[in-house]
């Protein structure tokens, strides 16, 4: 496994922002890490990084631990922080050949040429950085990330300021990069997620509520839903023997409910036969990672 996060605490005075969380993330797998603001996702793609310690656990990255292998890490993985260090007085080709040096990759100018035309920079490439818009800005931060060709990606927020042209661009080489690569990616867009990622892990208050793949995280959701389509109109008061979390009028005659029964097509047929009407369809509506985000980290 590319990374391993073994019972990582980490503790600011008294505040414990991460409390023993363990994932694993395999090469070809693309990790979606949500959680809301303070959650600790920052903190965890630093310890990963190698930019600050943990309290207490293990984080192993290709088979090197962040304790007796710190540097070998960062040479493996390519890191795009949420706050983006860029030099601004630099243009963006010097920025790169700079970066490059710094790993000491060999065919600097190849290489460069290759990240300009990868992340979509051509247009600015002779811009100084500080003369970038947002959305190219964050380009020129992903391209630093690359230039070294990590085995590992550590993405923080890396659709920040990008219009949707550049968000869907930038989507698809994440994808592509995830095919050879570990990739892990912070994002608070769920969109994102479900369009890039096949795994899932969701922080909250510094522990993990959900681990797997998206799919699944679906599947174990305590609530179900469906959309029922009734022949004459109906109002709540009709459906007060179900369960519901949640109670929706489409329209007159459509109704989406929500409820922790997995089955619910006997008390509908009941309701249909009590006010001498039928069901005209009935389908189950898939709920969004969105909303089952909501529901763990609003519970905990």
């Amino acid at each position: 496994m590319s990374i391993i996060v073994e019972n990582v605490t980490k503790i600011y005075g008294k505040q414990k922002a991460l409390d023993n969380v363990s994932f694993s993330v395999q090469k070809g797998e693309i990790l979606g890490f949500l959680g809301p603001n303070g959650a600790g996702k920052s903190t965890m793609m630093k310890i990963i990084t190698g930019y600050i310690p943990p309290t207490s656990g293990m984080v192993k990255v290709n088979g090197f631990n962040i304790y007796d292998h710190p540097l070998e890490i960062k040479k493996q993985i390519g890191y795009l922080a949420e706050q983006n260090p860029l030099y601004y007085e630099m243009y963006v080709k010097e920025f790169l050949e700079f970066i490059g040096k710094l790993y000491g990759i060999s065919n600097i100018p190849q290489r460069v040429k290759e990240m300009i035309e990868i992340c979509g920079l051509e247009i600015e490439q002779n811009k100084k950085i500080k003369a970038l818009s947002k959305g190219y800005k964050q380009r020129v931060g992903l391209a630093q990330a690359l230039i070294h060709n990590p085995s590992v990606l550590i993405l923080d927020e890396p659709t920040s300021g990008l219009d949707p042209n550049q968000l869907e661009e930038i989507r698809q080489l994440i994808k592509t990069l995830g095919k050879d690569k570990t990739v892990m990616l912070s994002t608070h867009i769920m969109q994102e997620v479900e369009a890039v990622c096949n795994k899932v892990v969701i922080i909250h208050r510094g522990k993990i509520v959900a681990s797997d793949s998206i799919e699944n995280i679906k599947q174990v959701s305590t609530s179900h839903r469906v959309v029922v389509e009734f022949s004459i109109p109906l109002k709540k008061q009709h459906f007060a023997k179900i369960r519901c979390q949640k109670l929706e009028s489409i329209s007159d005659t459509k109704w989406l409910i929500e409820s922790q029964q997995e089955d619910i097509s006997k008390e509908l047929m009941q309701i249909a036969i009590e006010n001498n009407c039928s069901i005209l369809s009935l389908t189950k509506s898939e709920l969004k990672l969105e909303e089952i985000f909501k529901a763990l980290t609003q519970t905990i």
